[in-house]
């Protein structure tokens, strides 16, 4: 594989443009706080969502999906489509109450919601648990495949390819702030999904394989091609469609799919012009996330198959490859070698865009959680925006440096992705409660993120072929790895439920401004109610309560939209095309129900005349 004139021309062209945006609104962005982390809370729902789109396009999700698809099939991706009924829920009941909050961080609203010293420790110590420790592991993801897809496409060794991108990506995310990455995000948007569709195209133009049709009846692709578990294969019934549906959407915490939002799409909402910015940014994001961007990955990855159709084929086309970095991920990189000179500097491109996007939001929601929320909250309170800003900028290099060192101990994308969903498993439950149940409090959730980590911990060591062997232990051979979440879920619920009532309630008088902030409806706020009623403080009952009902019908109505739209792609290339046009048809129709069901959503006189507007 060689890269022409061209294509170092168009590779280092979308380099200096994303160092040029960095440059220009780094002045800007270096005003105050609130310009570095949340672009002064101007951004329009369009771009807000681009920027999310781009974020979740990352290196390794690529990387994961071709590891999925080589695995265990198509069906195998349920694993993550489950994850769409959070998003879906951010997007008709959450995303608003995220807005009214008028935080910075999503870390500050612990001491808008909670109370004395357990609130101001669970805002410090998770803006450290995330900011640091968790960020780091999903940046190394990312970084993972990056090293895996240069090690293979430019035979560069890991260390210098962490160096190389890490260097530009950290560069004009330290400069540009949050401005710079929203602006960048677009324009790595366009970049990622063109050079995606440019890869599939070229994997089905394979000597190997040479169309759509020789690729669907190929013997190696068409045991791999459901898109939804068969009672046949029992194991991925269970791992993929069950579990992720029963047990995982609403209890796991992962970037960019948290219950009730958060993390850096929770950033984006926080940073958008109204309310009905913040609706349309997380919609947009969800419909282009779950339903326009797998297939393109999804054919790369059926091809692979062919071409490559085992780990020791891989193995052999790049013995240059290290041993530990050998894995089922390395698909997609691997078709990518058999782009024509001329178009590979459009693929790598896209691919630096996938990286550079989701770092760089990384990096920026990261540096909001340490400065903003530990820094200046226990450190450093009288400390200028000035000196914030460039506190924030140095912990972006920092965290730069982190995430290189455990990247180059990673071996796959998807041992990443099952240990940072069980690592968050128990705790959805929490964040999605928080807004309508007065009675959670600060120390249901330390507990449960300590004990969430603690017991996942547990489990990983159990499985773990070293420390098998140290302990000389044969594993429970009926617990299967599928019973992993479930039990982790299980017990870190146990544990925070407990904790909750074994501990005092937050102070009824933070709750009442609570309430009075953000005007959360449900039966749950009763009590705060009564309690306001009865000391003579003045508490206006929310109208909200009929928007969450309608609320969560758009949620049902935008779930079955998605999924339709997704599989009538799938079945348009699989070449049915009765059953494509029937799903297509009913996607319309569940986006006409949301349109009608649309101003029932709004809460007020005032929502529901900029909905109506956005509508």
């Amino acid at each position: 594989m060689k890269l022409i004139a061209i294509d170092w021309m168009i590779i280092t062209g979308f380099l200096v443009i994303s160092l040029l945006i960095g440059l220009v609104v780094a002045k800007r962005s270096g005003k105050n706080t609130t310009e570095y982390f949340l672009s002064g809370r101007s951004m329009p729902w369009w771009m807000l969502g681009m920027s999310m789109v781009a974020t979740t396009f990352s290196t390794d999700t690529p990387n994961l999906v071709t590891d999925l698809v080589r695995d265990k099939g198509v069906a195998n991706n349920w694993v993550w489509w489950a994850f769409l009924i959070t998003g879906m829920l951010t997007v008709f009941i959450y995303a608003k109450l995220w807005r009214r909050s008028s935080v910075l961080t999503d870390m500050e609203f612990y001491e808008l919601r909670y109370s004395g010293k357990a609130a101001a420790f669970l805002r410090g110590f998770r803006s450290l648990y995330l900011g640091i420790a968790f960020n780091i592991f999903a940046m190394s993801a990312v970084t993972l495949a990056a090293i895996k897809i240069s090690s293979i496409m430019l035979n560069l060794d890991p260390i210098t390819t962490v160096a190389i991108a890490g260097l530009v990506t950290v560069t004009f995310s330290a400069l540009g702030g949050f401005r710079g990455v929203i602006i960048t995000d677009c324009i790595l948007f366009v970049t990622a999904i063109t050079g995606s569709i440019v890869a599939a195209y070229f994997a089905l133009s394979h000597p190997e394989i040479q169309s759509l049709d020789n690729l669907i009846k190929h013997p190696n692709v068409a045991n791999k091609l459901q898109l939804i578990p068969t009672l046949e294969d029992r194991e991925l019934l269970i791992t993929a469609l069950i579990i992720p549906f029963a047990v995982q959407w609403w209890s796991a915490w992962y970037p960019g799919a948290e219950p009730g939002g958060g993390g850096y799409v929770a950033q984006r909402m926080l940073a958008a012009k109204s309310e009905k910015h913040a609706i349309g940014a997380t919609f947009f994001f969800n419909i282009a996330h779950y339903a326009l961007r797998p297939w393109p990955w999804i054919l790369v990855a059926l091809a692979s198959l062919i071409v490559y159709p085992d780990l020791a084929s891989i193995q052999q086309a790049f013995p240059n490859i290290p041993a530990n970095k050998i894995g089922n991920d390395l698909g997609y990189p691997a078709m990518l070698t058999h782009v024509p000179a001329g178009w590979l500097g459009l693929i790598m491109a896209s691919l630096i865009a996938a990286y550079m996007s989701t770092i760089s939001t990384h990096l920026n929601w990261g540096s909001s959680y340490v400065i903003n929320d530990f820094y200046q909250r226990f450190i450093k309170p009288q400390a200028s925006d000035r000196e914030l800003v460039w506190a924030a900028r140095i912990f972006t290099v920092i965290l730069m440096v982190l995430t290189a060192c455990v990247a180059l101990l990673a071996t796959t994308a998807s041992d990443l992705f099952k240990f940072i969903i069980m690592f968050g498993a128990g705790t959805g439950l929490i964040f999605l409660l928080r807004w309508f149940w007065w009675r959670i409090n600060a120390f249901a959730e330390i507990a449960g993120m300590i004990g969430s980590g603690i017991v996942s911990l547990i489990f990983f060591a159990l499985r773990s072929e070293t420390v098998i062997d140290l302990m000389n232990y044969e594993p429970i051979p009926y617990w299967g790895e599928h019973w992993d979440i479930p039990l982790v879920v299980f017990l870190t619920t146990a544990i925070w439920v407990i904790t909750m009532y074994a501990t005092r309630p937050t102070d009824m008088d933070r709750l009442c401004d609570f309430y009075s902030k953000i005007k959360p409806a449900g039966p749950g706020w009763e009590k705060v109610l009564t309690y306001a009623a009865t000391n003579d403080k003045t508490l206006e009952r929310t109208k909200d309560n009929t928007s969450i009902t309608y609320g969560i019908i758009c949620t049902l109505f935008g779930t079955l939209l998605v999924y339709c739209t997704l599989f009538a792609t799938g079945y348009a290339i699989y070449q049915d095309y009765i059953t494509s046009v029937l799903l297509f048809g009913a996607a319309v129709v569940f986006a006409l129900l949301i349109y009608l069901f649309w101003p029932k959503v709004a809460s007020s006189n005032e929502e529901l005349s900029e909905l109506n507007e956005y509508s």
